[in-house]
């Protein structure tokens, strides 16, 4: 990258004054006018030596300058000390070349080359609904794991379904208290809200059944047990086609229910956990965190206990160099105190782990509810964002098969990209209306400029049309930001955070729309070759950073 040729030109001007380098950040500046690159290092090395800061940086910029190389065009000095530096238009040029030249792999690095990373995300429990967080956990898991790939590692994606545990005995408790037939989610869903109150009431009874589900002593249990799990898991694989999402790991709390239950007791007397009021505790305190328990007064597995037996299946069948746990961020204090249990117990896996807390999401009020009732789900806004999308379809020409591919296309898009644009740390306000925007901001939004440049692309096949990699003109705004793919995925990739992905392609895609409206491609003369090749450019830099969020491409919008 032209970003690293930069950085070795200035360590070796550092170099040549006999300066103890530091290290150099090399940014983009805020305004395009001043450069395609900047630096502050006059300033930071100024401030430890006491020297002028403006003076360090004119005496840099002549060194600087004397080497400055065939891509870049001009190097100033602005302000204290701010070192500017300009990038030609063959530099320019080169970058189209090779966007075009390599579609599939412009944007691609081997930061992460030879590791091995299993994702674990969604997460949802069997005999409950899909909720809103479970949505959020796979649309950040899922563009994590298609970052990490990006960046050379090997993945597995991983999804741990809890299917055993006091929710799946308050369902069927209610099951078996009122003699309903389950026939789908829906009807289990029922029963977990009536088995909520049945618990209230009735807390012995409940307990009762879930020892019963984790004996399996009871055939009445066992048989709705088995309906109620084969349902359940049908239907999430129904929102996981919707949403893109294979896993190649499935894991369940019944896995390893009663290996977390052996770790605990044979941890217990070498002093990591200890016996409180019937229970088995981790001293939390000890450390700055909490205490919780790790196993029940009932002898039960906690999802403590079964986490610490996930690690350990993980490793199993995939040896990994890192884990990432991907949950909502209300698990943080939680989770910290897993892993610090972990330390003990299986130091090198705490070490390889990595939690990844994501805020919540939460639907403007008054604004939205869910079409099939007012409790708002994960299921039910992925299937109004598809509802929703399906009306803004326009044209008679399209058929009931396209149209509904174009709706889920453009519907989970914006879902998708409603998430993905925060911080993933961040708090969602989710606004529908806002989600479908074509002004800007939203994944139909992209997804509009993406199929505008292919219908260029189109035309121009049609009119045999060549492209051309000759520059002669103005540098577009466009220009200086395809060519900063490839950095904006290595800082996603390092910093687990797809919103810069996001964040880019928005802007991309303005800058495209500009260029659109205000260049002539198909017919502009002596140009019009060059404007083709970088609307190709264009489209593959949308299509690989759409990849990257998860996004799928509608056929035309």
């Amino acid at each position: 990258m032209i970003r690293d040729e930069i950085k070795q030109k200035i360590h070796e001007a550092l170099q040549k004054e006999g300066l103890v380098e530091s290290d150099i950040i090399l940014e983009h500046p805020a305004e395009r006018a001043h450069g395609d690159y900047a630096t502050n290092i006059a300033l930071v090395l100024a401030h430890r030596s006491g020297k002028n800061s403006r003076e360090l940086a004119d005496r840099l910029l002549e060194l600087l300058r004397e080497e400055r190389g065939e891509y870049i065009e001009k190097i100033e000095v602005a302000g204290p000390g701010f070192i500017n530096f300009y990038l030609t238009k063959s530099f320019f040029g080169k970058s189209t070349r090779e966007i075009v030249a390599n579609p599939d792999i412009f944007g691609k690095n081997e930061i992460l080359l030879g590791k091995k990373i299993m994702v674990e995300y969604t997460d949802p429990n069997p005999f409950k609904v899909f909720h809103i967080g479970h949505l959020m956990t796979n649309v950040i898991g899922e563009s994590l794991a298609r970052l990490f790939e990006f960046c050379g590692a090997e993945v597995r994606r991983a999804n741990y379904q809890g299917d055993v545990g006091l929710h799946v005995a308050k369902a069927i408790s209610a099951k078996l208290r009122s003699g309903v037939v389950w026939m789908n989610a829906a009807d289990i869903g029922t029963s977990y809200v009536e088995g909520e109150e049945l618990f209230a009431k009735e807390p012995a009874f409940v307990q009762e059944i879930n020892k019963k589900v984790y004996d399996k002593s009871d055939d009445a249990v066992n048989e709705a047990y088995e309906v109620g799990r084969a349902i359940s898991l049908a239907a999430f694989e129904e929102m996981y086609k919707l949403l893109g999402t294979k896993f190649d790991h499935y894991f369940f709390e019944s896995e390893v229910a009663d290996t977390g239950k052996q770790i605990v007791e044979a941890y217990l007397d070498k002093g990591v956990f200890e016996r409180s009021e019937g229970a088995i505790i981790f001293p939390g305190e000890r450390y700055g965190l909490h205490t919780r328990v790790f196993l029940t007064k009932e002898r039960l597995p906690p999802y403590e206990a079964k986490d610490l037996a996930l690690a350990v299946q993980k490793y199993a069948v995939y040896p990994y160099d890192q884990s990432f746990v991907i949950t909502a961020s209300e698990q943080n204090a939680y989770y910290a105190v897993v892993q610090q249990a972990m330390r003990f117990i299986y130091p090198e896996l705490a070490e390889k782990t990595v939690q990844i807390g994501h805020g919540m999401m939460r639907v403007e009020s008054g604004k939205m509810s869910s079409r099939k009732g007012n409790v708002v789900t994960g299921e039910s806004l992925m299937h109004d964002a598809v509802f929703t999308a399906g009306e803004k379809i326009q044209g008679e020409a399209i058929d009931e098969e396209e149209r509904k591919k174009i709706a889920e296309c453009v519907g989970i898009g914006a879902l998708k990209f409603s998430i993905l644009k925060q911080q993933t740390r961040s708090d969602i306000i989710y606004d529908e209306e806002r989600s479908f925007s074509l002004e800007g901001d939203s994944g139909p939004y992209l997804q509009y400029a993406l199929v505008r440049a292919q219908a260029v692309l189109t035309k121009a096949a049609l009119q045999g049309l060549v492209r051309g990699f000759e520059k002669t003109d103005e540098i577009y705004s466009v220009e200086q930001l395809l060519y900063r793919f490839p950095e904006v995925v290595e800082r996603a990739s390092k910093e687990y955070e797809p919103h810069h992905i996001a964040t880019y392609l928005i802007e991309l895609a303005g800058d495209f729309n500009n260029f659109y409206a205000t260049k002539k491609i198909i017919g502009g003369a002596d140009q019009a070759s060059y404007r083709l090749a970088l609307t190709e450019a264009v489209h593959t830099v949308l299509c690989n950073g759409l990849h990257l969020l998860g996004i799928s491409i509608p056929p035309k919008m």
